[in-house]
């Protein structure tokens, strides 16, 4: 095989992907590792891992690149090379890598509006990889699907088989009971203006890096132009999914969140 697009003859060249399925959630990892022999040949290595199950596809593609750089640490040119070259499809990945290694630890692993970023934990492992590479790791955007990539389609396939081998547990706790209304989840579809809502919780998540609880709630008050929205929002106040409750919010819709427990309702 000669030289692909994109692949680095000065590199360990490696290709991720993430992906997640539904009903039930699952989640997979695909990656290879190609680096260019002395006849100008590619040289593929694929790792084929077990998945994961209730994974996101974000918490997948963030993974495979934690995994990915893991790879190429352990790969025998690395040391000659000195330099990894990762390629994601993953727009969240790679557009938010500086974020992760310079902006969210010093506003502790928080966006600018004050919301806590998701997958924490993750993001702070990929950063402790990058750095214990010892050498230069450059994150790559790459488009998926590519007819004209055969690494990019070969991870996609890895990552869809590792799916259907999910026999690892979550990499995060997430309490999920019935909706009860149609809607689906809106982000933002329910403005914070200090309020008091009337709630039941759909699922429930602790998000440890930040010490605060991630809530999908459904709004109960039938008296309220929100009736029947599903939103998400934060709080360091601990409910339970599946509970209903009558709560107070704050004014900042860009961060919302529970700041009083009311008192919970019985059904």
């Amino acid at each position: 095989m000669s030289v692909t697009v994109n692949v680095r003859e000065d590199a360990v060249n490696v290709f991720t992907d993430g992906s997640s399925l539904s009903s039930p959630r699952l989640g997979g990892i695909g990656i290879r590792v190609v680096t260019v022999g002395d006849d100008g040949k590619e040289v593929c290595e694929d790792d084929f891992l077990l998945g994961y199950r209730g994974a996101t596809n974000n918490q997948m593609e963030l993974l495979a690149c934690i995994k990915g750089i893991q790879a190429a640490i352990r790969h025998p040119r690395v040391a000659v090379l000195k330099r990894i070259c990762l390629f994601t499809d993953s727009q969240y990945v790679a557009t938010n890598v500086d974020n992760a290694k310079f902006a969210w630890p010093t506003q502790h692993w928080r966006t600018k509006t004050g919301t806590p970023v998701l997958n924490a934990r993750l993001w702070k492992d990929l950063v402790k990889e990058i750095k214990r590479a010892a050498c230069r790791v450059d994150i790559r955007w790459a488009k998926g699907h590519s007819r004209t990539n055969p690494h990019n389609r070969a991870v996609d396939k890895l990552a869809k088989q590792s799916a259907t081998m999910a026999l690892n547990p979550p990499l995060s706790v997430v309490t999920v009971r019935r909706k009860k209304t149609k809607e689906s989840v809106r982000v933002g579809s329910v403005s914070m203006e200090g309020q008091h809502l009337t709630i039941r919780v759909v699922t429930s998540e602790y998000l440890s890096v930040q010490r605060i609880s991630k809530y999908k709630y459904e709004v109960l008050s039938k008296d309220s132009k929100y009736f029947g929205l599903v939103d998400i929002i934060f709080s360091t106040i601990h409910l339970r999914a599946g509970r209903h409750y009558e709560v107070r919010v704050n004014q900042e819709s860009r961060n919302p969140q529970i700041i009083e427990l009311i008192q919970e309702i019985e059904r």
